[in-house]
């Protein structure tokens, strides 16, 4: 196995330039490089499709190769604030995602505080009939497995987002917004120091709509993102706040984040990183993420690959900017041609993008540790696969970081 070749490469007389090449280092000097985890990555035990040997294999990949971490569902409202009221919270999972990256000396992200999926019909319910001209349209797809967390199509959870019943004041629901992100964060102040405060608030499409009309929207107004940052900010002063979401390598996408954005800073909005999740396809090119990259620095914030995955499904390579959750289709069907090599290509020229912006890109964090936790799994997205052994892109990584340095 890799792995042991590793921990063997690492004992004393065995010479540096012999020892496998580690993510984290190759890119020390650049930004740190994490993972997403699942809840039974930081308990242990068996796992959705993987056995108890499996996911401590997972384990001792995650601890070797990166050094930042980001929980897949535990601090998403849903799972993290089920039921209304102080006593609804369920802070286990979390707590223990928090001190699994405490105790390896990570880098630890809190994903997310504000979003339109996964948070329970509770949080927008309320005495108010809503109009009639006014529905929810981003309600969340029927997903199998994902209350408990488990890989694959956990990536954006099991049927919340679609409340269509009475709802709350304007009043009611910032007083919620407020109590939850001061609670969550509250708990974590010190420990977990980036957050990701609102997630996936911009509309898709060419249309002149900036903001997705999500239930936040509708019963808050626009204002809702700024309020959010702000609660957090109060909540924690000294964390990094970040604005999240997917779709930026599409320019129509990005115009409507640099709005955005502008509207935050003229508001004077705590917002201090750009978010961009980086859910793409083995066609994005150097060029693409190169042009995206220019363009989102120019609002002055640090840049944090959040979500990376590179998707090698043939029925994914036309998509560029589905909602996320529309997305998980997008990895069934066959590989692309010669799907290695195309992997290694592209990611070979995303990370060159990357190491070129480092004075901006401060973070880059992949969704997933191997392909077999993916939620993409059937497009074999990242860089290990499912046996944790490195596949060509891993190299084509890799190679970017030595050919930055030899320069």
């Amino acid at each position: 196995m890799w792995l042991i070749v590793s921990t063997l490469a690492l004992s004393p007389g065995v010479e540096a330039a012999d020892r496998p090449a580690l993510l984290k280092d190759a890119f020390k000097d650049y930004f740190a490089v994490g993972a997403a985890v699942n809840r039974s990555m930081v308990t242990g035990g068996a796992a959705f499709r993987r056995s108890a040997e499996q996911n401590e294999m997972d384990v001792a990949l995650l601890k070797e190769q990166f050094n930042q971490i980001s929980p897949e569902n535990d601090l998403k409202w849903q799972l993290v604030h089920p039921r209304e009221g102080a006593d609804g919270f369920d802070f286990g999972p979390a707590d223990s995602f928090v001190n699994f990256g405490l105790s390896n000396r990570m880098q630890i992200v809190g994903h997310t505080l504000v979003w339109h999926s996964q948070t329970p019909n509770w949080v927008f319910a309320g005495t108010n009939p809503p109009p009639a001209s006014a529905t929810n349209t981003t309600p969340s797809p029927a997903v199998g497995a994902a209350a408990t967390n488990g890989p694959g199509l956990a990536r954006f959870g099991r049927g919340f987002g679609g409340y269509t019943g009475p709802r709350a004041s304007r009043e009611e629901l910032l007083q919620r917004m407020r109590d939850h992100i001061h609670t969550v964060v509250g708990r974590y102040k010190g420990k977990i120091k980036t957050w990701d405060v609102v997630n996936e608030a911009l509309a898709d499409g060419t249309g002149t709509n900036v903001l997705r009309n999500s239930l936040w929207l509708q019963i808050v107004g626009p204002d809702f993102i700024a309020k959010a940052f702000e609660y957090a900010h109060e909540a924690d002063p000294d964390a990094i706040l970040r604005y999240n979401d997917y779709g930026l390598e599409n320019p129509e996408k990005r115009k409507k984040l640099i709005a955005l954005i502008k509207m935050l800073q003229a508001r004077k909005a705590p917002v201090h990183a750009i978010g961009s999740q980086a859910h793409i396809n083995v066609s994005t090119s150097f060029e693409i993420m190169d042009q995206a990259l220019t363009e989102i620095a120019t609002l002055g914030l640090p840049i944090h690959i959040t979500e990376l995955d590179v998707n090698s499904a043939q029925s994914g390579q036309r998509n560029t900017g589905a909602d996320i959750a529309n997305n998980a289709a997008t990895a069934q069907g066959n590989l692309v041609a010669d799907a290695d090599k195309k992997l290694a290509d592209a990611y070979g020229g995303i990370f060159r993008a990357f190491v070129k912006h480092r004075n901006a890109v401060k973070m880059v964090t992949f969704w997933g540790v191997n392909d077999a936790v993916s939620w993409r799994a059937q497009g074999k997205p990242l860089l290990f696969d499912g046996n944790n052994q490195p596949k060509p892109a891993f190299d084509a990584v890799i190679a970017e970081a030595k050919l930055s340095t030899s320069k």
